[in-house]
């Protein structure tokens, strides 16, 4: 057989392991979003057995002679970056006997519907025998996998290739130092913006209609693309030209379906901007969650909390706001969205408390993985954590230990990725406002080329590079947590009169 013959067979095994994820990812859609309740028990067998037949393509002997014959011999780039990101998934799927990844992604899928209902409740009890048991797969799989130094590394590597515990305690002890000390000016500061002004009722289709029309301005393409309400806000690519938002509304409280809808774009707008010619292949996806979540950071944070993107957007959020927010000034609106307080929730937090919030599961999961702690005991040890960086301890688990989904879909190594992601969106917004006039182009609504920007540096590349190879060419220097402090002190600086 001929290379171009191996090649094009290869293609064919490619797009058949998409048709399968597509299948899947719709299906994962779906349980989040529309399915009914007593339909889930079902559906979790199904994903199960997409999972398994997707694991078993990337694992079989022709995937696996299909990288020996190409494997430094195409001389098509895309293909050979294929070939690369196939062995690495072959060699760490290969590890994992094919009927045990088959039980645990099912027992993901119905771990993920009891913490729906477990969070409903704010009873962690329904959760726990669930997590237990992927605690146990996550560390069987661990070993599987192997590690240098500790065992969280092996997991780390799904999300953040390159990255290491070691490297995040390091970068995370010193971040802390720098957010805790401005946390404390902001906290003293007799300036302080008042929230009470933003708390009305705010009908959620009135929300919804404003969320589309800043979907819309950023560049979301409709076409190849939907909002849809959910319990835990997510964006999920089916593939690049079907590419779905999710929100969550609250009546009392804005913020949290437009942030979160902004937020969600930013990670859409990847992926709707992958080139073409690396559909249907693996490099058709975000290069790592890290660089995934700088994207959708960078539009909720550095776009859509500046000053000037309200200067352009007050009279559209008035023409969808009830009457309560008429008279409102700018000046008492936009100092009120930027408050700094330590808030239960996650996806609710400031951007100075943020952080603070990732490093708490950081810490929690990699004690968790390394058998420092049991799991039975995560809503105490989250609520003291919780009290002890933020100063707040939450009263029920459904503020506290199960307000994410993360850990009851397996996702153990995710969470640093949110931290990483914000510090390297502080990097990329450095980086553009050397070439564009950044602060201009919110002011005056001039999103795309911010989206142009971001794409032709960014998106197009999909897998293509590496995270830090990514941040590397984009800013010219490795990863540099300063430039999130810098942001954030001048920021709020100003805000709180400090």
């Amino acid at each position: 057989m001929t290379i171009k013959e191996t090649e094009q067979q290869f293609k064919e095994l490619l797009k058949e392991q998409k048709a399968y994820e597509e299948s899947l990812y719709l299906m994962m859609w779906d349980l989040r979003t529309k399915a009914p309740r007593k339909g889930m028990e079902l559906r979790s067998e199904v994903i199960g057995f997409l999972s398994q037949k997707i694991h078993v393509l990337s694992t079989s002997d022709q995937m696996k002679q299909f990288i020996d014959a190409l494997k430094g011999k195409t001389n098509d780039p895309v293909l050979a970056k294929s070939v690369e990101e196939c062995e690495k998934e072959y060699n760490r799927n290969k590890k994992i006997p094919e009927q045990e990844y088959k039980e645990y992604v099912t027992l993901q899928s119905r771990a993920e519907s009891v913490w729906t209902e477990a969070r409903e409740k704010g009873d962690f009890s329904l959760l726990q025998p669930y997590l237990e048991k992927l605690v146990d797969f996550k560390r069987k799989f661990a070993e599987y996998w192997g590690y240098e130094k500790h065992i969280y590394d092996a997991l780390l590597d799904m999300y953040e290739p390159g990255v290491t515990t070691e490297t995040l305690d390091q970068v995370f002890s010193a971040l802390r130092i720098e957010l805790t000390a401005l946390v404390e000016k902001v906290n003293q500061s007799s300036h302080k913006p008042n929230p009470e002004l933003l708390q009305h009722h705010f009908p959620k289709e009135k929300q919804e209609g404003f969320s589309l029309e800043i979907l819309k301005r950023m560049g979301f393409d409709f076409e190849a693309g939907r909002l849809d309400e959910t319990v835990h806000p997510f964006a999920i690519g089916i593939n690049p030209k079907d590419v779905r938002v999710t929100t969550r509304y609250d009546e009392e409280d804005f913020r949290m379906a437009v942030f979160g809808t902004i937020h969600e774009g930013g990670h859409a707008l990847y992926e709707q901007n992958i080139d073409p010619s690396l559909y249907q292949t693996p490099l058709a996806g975000g290069t790592s969650m890290g660089i995934h979540e700088s994207q959708s950071l960078f539009w909720e944070n550095f776009v859509a909390r500046d000053e000037g993107f309200w200067e352009n957007h007050f009279d559209v959020f008035k023409s969808f706001a009830p009457k309560e927010f008429q008279d409102l000034s700018f000046d008492d609106f936009y100092r009120a969205i930027n408050e700094v307080k330590p808030s239960f929730i996650r996806i609710e937090a400031d951007e100075m408390t943020y952080a603070l919030h990732i490093m708490i599961r950081y810490e929690l999961e990699k004690a968790l993985i390394g058998g420092e702690i049991e799991v039975k005991d995560l809503p105490r040890l989250w609520n003291d954590k919780m009290e002890d960086y933020l100063g707040i301890r939450p009263e029920s688990d459904r503020d506290g230990v199960l307000q994410d989904i993360h850990w009851s879909g397996g996702d153990f190594g995710y969470f640093p990725s949110y931290a990483l992601g914000y510090m390297y969106a502080a990097q990329i917004h450095h980086a553009m406002k050397k070439e564009l006039d950044v602060e201009s182009f919110i002011r005056n609504g001039q999103f795309l080329k911010i989206k142009e920007w971001l794409g032709n540096k960014v998106h197009r590349y999909g897998k293509m590079k590496q995270p830090l190879e990514i941040l590397k060419d984009v800013t010219g220097e490795g990863l540099n947590p300063s430039y999130l402090v810098d942001y954030l002190t001048e920021k709020y600086t100003k805000i709180y009169k400090l």
